[in-house]
């Protein structure tokens, strides 16, 4: 993988520093990262550019364009990809020419004007879980919906509302816990759930973090095998790690302000990829949109593959 130069990064309340590598990749809004440990290889998004990214161990890159915009994916265990996009659920098998085939599975009744799928993933059961938010993030309107999607029963109706920014979807290692944060300035709450693993129900919603006593705002999670929450902390350049008690126990600085969202991955689960937004920010900003990877000393969960 090409670098450009290894900064160290600043971890707070551990032994160990570590240090992150960078790859000449610029996402205007890069997102989703995810670890296929069959191919040992890096997937993640870059949502406005319509853009699929690839990185495996030995350091190539590959990428593919997709006809929307991607909020999401996740692997499926018929292989290919489940997604998020604009207008709905998604089935998309990447072809190697860099186009997408795309078979649409579901669309939600409630309009998606203006709309578009943001963060998801899969819950330990193999369901696929994504919310919706509006595509112009300034209009300070909670019109965002989260939903379920299974091959059986197809996608929920709404199973939370009322969301401006739907982020940070994450289980913990048991899959009995389920976290959601909404991003937007007018929120910035980390919200925990009861969830029940044979229905695929979130129960007994309560606030598990207010970031806004906080830097930054709560974007995209990872779990790791501690039970602890991962949560990139946009516009603060910081990812924040939680315990299940949501007690504030460990930071990692990063070059990047506006990180989007982390994912555990390589061998031993114990690297960090973090994504980041390009778009908005000063264009002499070498790290605005860069994709990085760093040891952050624990191991995380694998995700899970899509049952469908």
């Amino acid at each position: 993988m090409p670098i450009l130069h290894k900064p160290e990064i600043t971890r707070v309340r551990t032994a160990q520093a570590t240090q992150a590598t960078q790859a000449t990749i610029r996402c205007a809004v890069g997102e989703s990262p995810i670890w296929l440990a069959q191919e040992a290889a890096w997937y993640w998004v870059d949502i406005t550019a319509k853009t699929i990214w690839r990185l495996d161990s030995r350091g190539e890159v590959k990428s593919w364009q997709t006809a929307e915009m991607i909020g999401c994916l996740s692997p499926q265990v018929c292989g290919g990809f489940i997604a998020g996009m604009e207008s709905g659920v998604f089935h998309l098998h990447l072809n190697e020419n860099g186009s997408v085939h795309a078979q649409s599975l579901a669309a939600p009744t409630e309009s998606m004007a203006a709309m578009r799928f943001n963060d998801g993933r899969c819950d330990r059961q193999g369901r696929f879980w994504s919310g919706t938010m509006l595509i112009d993030m300034s209009v300070p309107r909670a019109a965002g919906h989260l939903y379920r999607y299974t091959k059986e029963q197809g996608i929920s109706t709404p199973i939370i509302s009322n969301l401006f920014v739907q982020n940070g979807l994450a289980w913990s290692p048991d899959g009995r816990t389920m976290y959601l944060s909404d991003s937007h300035p007018n929120s910035q709450l980390i919200w925990a759930f009861d969830y029940d693993i044979d229905s695929g129900t979130p129960r007994n919603q309560r606030v598990f973090v207010d970031m806004k006593t906080m830097d930054g705002r709560p974007d995209g999670a990872a779990i790791d095998t501690d039970g602890c929450y991962w949560i990139c902390a946009n516009d603060a350049g910081l990812i924040l790690r939680f315990t299940p008690d949501g007690k504030l126990d460990r930071q990692i600085a990063v070059p990047m302000k506006k990180l989007t969202m982390c994912c555990f991955g390589g061998d031993k689960l114990d690297t960090l990829l973090v994504t980041s937004i390009a778009a908005g920010q000063a264009p002499d900003d070498e790290w605005a949109g860069a994709t990085i990877l760093l040891n952050p000393g624990v191991q995380g969960c694998a995700e899970t593959t899509f049952a469908g």
